[in-house]
Parts: C-alpha cells; structure tokens; sequence
C-alpha cells in the first residue's frame, strides 16, 4: 500500500518537474510564452476528448486523455505560482477543505439517506460559502460559459430548488405542447423579417428548454442524451455512405426516395 503510494506521488511530481522545466530558462518557447487564458481552451479541448473517451470505454484512451487534462490543470497551476499566487499544493489544500466542508454528512454531523438529499445539502452549503453568499441569485452560480444545453440544466435546476417548479413530469409535458403550438403559430406567418427570425428563434429555444427541464424530471441529463442520439445519427449515416459507395454512385446521383430506402437499409445494418 505503501508503495503503490509512493509511486503515484513520484508520478504526479514528475510531472510536475517537467511543467517547470518546459516553463524555465532553458524550456520550450511556445510553452513559456502561453498565459492561463490561452491554456484554459486547450483543457476545454482536452475535458471533450476526455469525454469523448470516456464514452468509448477504451481504458487507454479514458488514461491518456485524463493525463492530458491533467497535465493542462498542472500547466494553469504553475503560471499562477509563477506570479507568486499559489501553487498546486494550495490548490490540493483548497479543493480537500470544501469537499470535507460540503460533505456533512460523511465527515460531520449531516444526514443523507438518498443522492437527491446529498444534492440538497451540496446546494445548501456551497450557498453560504463566502464566494457565493454574496451573490444575488441562486442563479448566480451557474457558469456563464457553460454550453447552452447544459447551462439550461443547471439553472432548471437551480429554480427548481427554490420551489419553482412544476408538480409532476404531465405539467412540463403540457408546457412543451403549449410551446410547439407557439412555434407553430410563428413559423405559419413568417415572412424572412429580421424579426419574425427573431420570434421563431425564441420560440424553438423555448421548446428546447422545455425539453431540458422533461429530461431533468426523469433523470436523464440532456447532453448525455444528445450526445447518444448523434453517435447513432453518424453511424446510420455512415452505413448510408457505405452503401452508396458499394453500388457506385454518390449522393448527388440518387434520388430523396433512394436515400429513404437506403436509410432504412443502415437501421437494419445496425441492429445486426
């Protein structure tokens, strides 16, 4: 157990070492010369293809790609501790406080029999915590950069934690009648304007948002969701592709009804 300890830290601090060496005097001048905005989109890089990794189930690429963020989190870390802020240490430090703080229940005198309890405590904690407290709305916490389909869950969410919600799952399904019939309505009298565009917009991104609050009623994350629906769409389409190509002919030369036909083909394709 020792061991297995001692080797994960000299993992870790290796590279560690070798951050500060492509960072020092004598390192690399593209990495010298980057900032932590720069790197922060290259880990947003490295998070989708660690997810992307993670739904492939390949453990090699799921280490890989974790080493990868990692190494982009060590990179940030050390431009900070370079401008004398703080160094991973500190980071480490910070991170293991709030985890004890906002688990009451493992590490002090809190009660969670169910993950949705466990959530509730998170939230309640992590409100009165000072970088929070002073923030107005409970909607606050929700990052701005967020994609928008996952930035739509964690504000449902959050509004729905105050009460704000409806009672069961057929009152949000009526919501998303009411906002297909709206679009509906809109897309019957469009006529190109800038902002008959404008009103057709909001009122998809409405039904988009009612959807995102369904799928938290029956526990099932909309990015998640979608992400699946994609991969399923590609390759079906791929199939598609395939069989055109077996035949010799190319999607200019086959008509709308071929390509339905052909469409089905690769459902079938991909049941076997």
């Amino acid at each position: 157990m020792e061991d297995s300890l001692t080797n994960k830290v000299s993992g870790i601090n290796s590279l560690i070492r070798l951050v500060e060496t492509l960072r020092g005097e004598n390192g690399c001048p593209w990495d010298k010369k980057q900032t932590s905005r720069t790197i922060a989109v290259y880990l947003l890089e490295e998070i989708y293809e660690l997810i992307d990794a993670i739904d492939s189930g390949s453990h090699d690429e799921i280490c890989e790609e974790l080493g990868d963020v990692l190494f982009h989190i060590l990179f940030i870390a050390r431009i900070f501790e370079e401008m004398g802020h703080f160094d991973i240490n500190n980071v480490a430090i910070v991170n293991r406080e709030k985890m004890i703080r906002r688990h009451p229940h493992v590490f002090g005198n809190g009660h969670a029999d169910n993950a949705d309890e466990v959530k509730q405590s998170w939230h309640r904690v992590k409100m009165k915590e000072k970088n929070h407290a002073a923030k107005k709305s409970v909607l606050d916490s929700v990052p701005t950069k967020l994609p928008a389909l996952m930035r739509a869950y964690r504000i449902s969410e959050r509004a729905a934690g105050t009460g704000f919600d409806w009672n069961d799952i057929s009152g949000v399904m009526q919501k998303v009648e009411e906002e297909w019939s709206e679009l509906k309505f809109e897309l019957a009298k469009i006529n190109q304007t800038k902002e008959d565009q404008n009103k057709v917009a909001l009122e998809f991104g409405d039904i988009l948002f009612t959807l995102v609050n369904v799928a938290r009623f029956i526990h099932i994350h909309p990015e998640t969701a979608l992400s699946v629906s994609i991969k399923k769409f590609e390759k079906r389409f791929k199939h598609m592709e395939n069989l055109i190509s077996v035949k010799g002919k190319n999607f200019e030369s086959i008509s709308q009804n071929e390509m339905n036909i052909l469409w089905e083909e690769a459902k079938k394709l991909e049941r076997c």
